[in-house]
């Protein structure tokens, strides 16, 4: 689970949107840039060549 304060403040690093948070996967999801950040033991792991493209 992600604190409802942080994601507020956390946005993509490629397109500077804010994200989604995705439970059942739990993932941070950019809509806009196809892409959804792994949270790894609660932390947000917002590297780009970490993240999965969504039309996988």
């Amino acid at each position: 689970m992600i604190d409802p304060a942080l994601l507020a403040k956390l946005v993509c690093p490629v397109t500077r949107t804010p994200l989604r948070w995705d439970a059942a996967r739990s993932e941070l999801v950019s809509a806009a840039a196809g892409l959804a950040f792994p949270v790894r033991d609660g932390v947000p792991v917002l590297v780009v060549r970490e993240a999965r493209a969504l039309n996988d």
